[in-house]
């Protein structure tokens, strides 16, 4: 197998305290800190590997609280909630810091200032592989450092099928949670997809891989419709609109993203396969979120896993924007997601 290699790492800035009386009249910026875990016991690995001094990076916005609304992020994403979800983080909305203490980590194996893949032991030569399990446990260790004790649990794509990992293995933790976009366990139609996009990697190490994992994820991201709408015609002569919206797409991604994290998330997210039998012992209550026109996670598997779920209601999505369209075109759903959090 090929060996895959770390771009140069993204610089992330602490904010440092600027005492300026013009500093001082407005909120402090969020910004990113990282907790380092298992520094006196290890992180065991589903796969057997310890792990120890462990970083995740990650934000938090409003007052401190023993209980906490947690937000798990999607696949390529990072802790900044506010760069990327600005219809649910704010004042009156299902992230609201005024009342609630949101907190969001990058996870563990990711590379967005957390430890990644080359930070953590290798098995048999290769990268350990990681689980949503493993990646549950680090970020159960990062509340116990904050002193939260119960929390909400947000999770949008692979933080959805995330949050079925903390259900199952943080029972005791967790007070509600909501699942958009997500079903309990990857089809053959999105492990498939995640194959041939390891194997564009592999096949082109470096970054040209990378690009091309990123065009094809983007295809499953979004819908016939929403394509037809939004990248018809030609944006430059003899050049497809849609080629041009996903080569733009790989640069940008090749560009902050880490290979191996992609490898590693991509493949624990395929491997997360619990049983029905598993999914009816959780006891949480759970608002599960499907989109219409979903075509990486039909609007129909999000509702068959949330319908084996004892207390789980299921609502939907409308929208022609497919997967994405819980960050581009969220409708009613930041109401109908507030209602549920504080009922």
């Amino acid at each position: 197998m090929t060996a895959l290699t770390h771009p140069a790492p993204t610089p992330f800035l602490l904010t440092a305290p600027d005492d300026t009386p013009e500093r001082c009249q407005v909120p402090e910026r969020p910004r990113l800190r990282v907790a380092r875990l298992f520094r006196t016991q290890p992180l065991l690995l589903d796969c057997g590997v310890p792990v120890s001094d462990v970083r995740l990076a990650y934000h938090t916005y409003g007052t401190p609280q023993d209980t906490a609304t947690l937000v798990l992020h999607a696949l390529t994403g990072t802790s900044a909630v506010h760069e990327w979800w600005p219809d649910f983080l704010g004042d009156g909305k299902p992230l609201d810091p005024t009342r609630d203490y949101v907190i969001c980590a990058n996870v563990l194996g990711g590379c967005a200032g957390s430890s990644g893949p080359a930070d953590l032991p290798p098995l048999g030569g290769q990268d350990a592989p990681l689980t949503l399990r493993d990646l549950a446990r680090a970020g159960r260790a990062l509340l116990e450092q904050l002193g939260v004790k119960r929390v909400r649990i947000v999770g949008g794509s692979m933080g959805g099928m995330l949050a079925y990992a903390w259900l199952l293995e943080c029972p005791d933790l967790i007070e509600k949670a909501v699942i958009i976009g997500a079903p309990a366990r990857h089809s053959p139609w999105a492990i498939g997809l995640n194959t041939a996009a390891r194997s564009a990697i592999r096949a082109a190490p470096g970054g040209e891989g990378l690009k091309v994992a990123r065009q094809i994820a983007m295809l499953s991201y979004r819908s016939p419709e929403s394509f037809a709408a939004t990248q018809a015609g030609q944006r430059a002569p003899g050049v497809p609109a849609i080629t041009s919206y996903l080569h733009h797409q790989g640069e940008k991604l090749q560009a902050r993203f880490c290979e191996r994290t992609y490898v590693a998330l991509t493949g624990a997210m395929d491997a997360f396969q619990p049983s029905d039998a598993e999914l009816r012992t959780i006891r949480t209550p759970v608002l599960a979120v499907g989109i219409s026109s979903d075509q990486l996670y039909p609007a129909a598997e999000v509702q068959a896993s949330a319908a084996l779920l004892p207390h789980a209601q299921y609502v939907e999505l409308n929208s022609i924007h497919g997967h994405d369209a819980f960050l581009m075109d969220a409708g009613d759903l930041p109401e109908q997601v507030s209602g549920f959090l504080t009922a």
